[in-house]
């Protein structure tokens, strides 16, 4: 049997009622959106006539996924940090922002407090035998097109396994291993050595990937860099750059990729340029520009306010 009853007094009441609308206490902003998220999620039970086993199911899900830690993963995987991105381009369009380095999703695996290089930074500490060498530079621009001295780019990466430094399950890399945040020099160049990354996948058994699997999706990334850049007068940029060649760029399960943000990778065997940057054999160059944006009326309205690790 079918009933309807979401539309009732009754339920719009209790509704109310269970998100505290009706007390004085409390945090309004926060009644607001419980109010309309128990609202979707009480007309998603009736409309698609949710049973009692799958409603349980569904609350046993979210015990696992918070017992695992994987909110984080699951969020880019459902497509809920791209989704955001897609909100901040549109106003930005709104007010007539363009011609800068594209923004994508931050990712769950950043660690603040990495060390501070001027310039030029080794970002690999040589212990993984599997890499091969990778020099990465570029420019960073300000809105005005000039070059950017003193600007702070922050990158981190995984390892030839795709695993990161502080996450690292095996415990083989020495903390901020791959991760450097980089001072632009005079001419707002940034230049660091490391190793080309691999991508990395869900957890095969965690609760991140058994979603993907009744969604009847991968959840596998392809090798990529992250990067936070800002610079005074300008608003931060959250973006990375996924390894061109790589199988996964365009179909990322975290919907990272994004046009502009593919950048070539040039393999270089000659002595010459081995010799140029003080190597002892062959290397990978990337180069990526970034471009910046103002300040909206003096306030920097793309940074975003999350929890993050620490160390």
């Amino acid at each position: 049997m079918s009933v309807q009853i979401f539309n009732t007094p009754e339920v719009q009441d209790f509704l109310r009622l269970a998100s505290g609308l009706d007390q004085s206490g409390g945090n309004p902003r926060v009644k607001q959106i419980v109010h309309r998220i128990l609202s979707d999620l009480y007309k998603t039970i009736e409309d698609l006539k949710v049973t009692s086993d799958e409603y349980w199911a569904g609350i046993a899900y979210l015990n696992r996924l918070g017992a695992s830690g994987e909110a984080g993963l699951l969020s880019p995987g459902l497509g809920f940090d791209r989704y955001l991105d897609m909100r901040m381009d549109a106003e930005d369009a709104a007010l007539g922002i363009s011609d800068a380095t594209p923004r994508t999703i931050e990712g769950p695996l950043y660690v603040a407090g990495a060390p501070v290089e001027h310039g030029y930074a080794r970002l690999d500490d040589g212990s993984d035998k599997d890499g091969h060498t990778l020099i990465m530079h570029g420019t960073v621009r300000g809105a005005d097109g000039k070059p950017l001295p003193g600007a702070q780019v922050e990158v981190w990466h995984a390892n030839t396994k795709g695993f990161y430094s502080h996450y690292d399950p095996t415990g083989e890399q020495k903390p901020f291993n791959m991760r450097r945040t980089i001072i632009t020099d005079a001419q707002g160049r940034y230049k660091f050595q490391s190793i080309v990354p691999k991508g990395y996948g869900c957890p095969p058994d965690g609760p991140t990937q058994g979603l993907l699997n009744e969604l009847g999706r991968h959840g596998n990334r392809p090798a990529h860099i992250h990067f936070f850049v800002t610079a005074e007068g300008h608003r931060k940029l959250t973006t990375q750059i996924n390894i061109d060649g790589d199988p996964l760029v365009f179909d990322d399960f975290a919907y990272a990729t994004r046009e502009g943000l593919v950048p070539p990778l040039v393999e270089h065997a000659d002595q010459a340029s081995i010799q140029a940057e003080g190597l002892d054999g062959p290397f990978a160059e990337i180069v990526f520009d970034i471009s910046l944006t103002a300040l909206v009326n003096g306030v920097d309205n793309q940074v975003v306010n999350r929890p993050r690790l620490a160390a």
